[in-house]
């Protein structure tokens, strides 16, 4: 059977922060509560979805007859101290791996990006980050200083996609081969974006938003995922019709 007979559908889904809100803070989109989080995970379980690790869905981003009928990729952005408190726990119950993407500027900081529009929340330490990846976390970039590609010039994008993959390949041991892009902007001139990820040695990135992903697929670069809210209706995305 060649390759190109065979077309998978991942559902690549995108978290960013499980539980409840700091006190003082103030509850947004962005937080889903331990309870929500634990229903999506046993959605995924009783529709006979395969939870992969990054290695296996790069692999089947390249060959999809190594992913099953029925796979999902789970992400979390910008690598909260909630991720191994709180999410992490969770995940291990139901034996599910996950990718972290993670702003470099920010590690051991907060999520100052989000002044005004989100909490504060604390960014996890670079120490905790190793943490994760004992736990079978798999740790990516999510650029330097967490901006939005259209702001910068290719010189600027060259910067955060090289420096970032750098700077945590070096701190924590292990390979950086995805990034996703803050906001989902991958910039105004995509193919400009795409040959700067290419040289650097990246081989997948990540949006924000679209749907489900089908593999095979020319646009690597370009992967969509289902942005998860409290209130997102799981079945319908899983189902095409969101």
């Amino acid at each position: 059977m060649s390759t190109s007979a065979v077309v998978r559908t991942t559902a690549v889904l995108s978290f960013h922060k499980i539980g409840v809100p700091p006190a003082g803070g103030w509850d947004t989109w962005n937080y889903i509560s331990e309870d929500a989080f634990t229903s999506f995970l046993e959605q995924l379980r009783d529709e006979c979805y395969h939870v992969v690790d990054l290695h296996s869905f790069l692999n089947g981003v390249k060959d999809p007859r190594h992913l099953p009928e029925r796979s999902a990729l789970l992400t979390f952005d910008d690598g909260y101290q909630s991720m191994l408190t709180t999410t992490q726990p969770l995940l291990n119950k139901f034996g599910y791996p996950s990718v972290v993407f993670v702003p470099t500027d920010y590690i051991g900081g907060f999520n100052t990006w989000d002044y005004g529009n989100e909490p504060e929340e604390p960014i996890c330490s670079w120490e905790e980050l190793i943490e994760l990846q004992h736990r079978g976390v798999s740790i990516q970039s999510h650029g330097v200083s967490h901006r939005s590609f259209s702001e910068l010039d290719i010189a600027a994008q060259e910067y955060e996609i090289k420096v970032s993959k750098e700077r945590l390949e070096e701190r924590l041991g292990s390979t950086v081969e995805s990034l996703a892009f803050p906001y989902g902007d991958n910039g105004k001139d995509v193919e400009a974006t795409e040959g700067a990820m290419k040289r650097a040695g990246y081989q997948l990135s990540f949006l924000y938003k679209g749907g489900v992903f089908d593999v095979p697929t020319d646009t690597p670069y370009r992967v969509t995922r289902v942005p998860m809210g409290s209130d997102t209706n799981l079945s319908k995305w899983l189902g095409g019709d969101a």
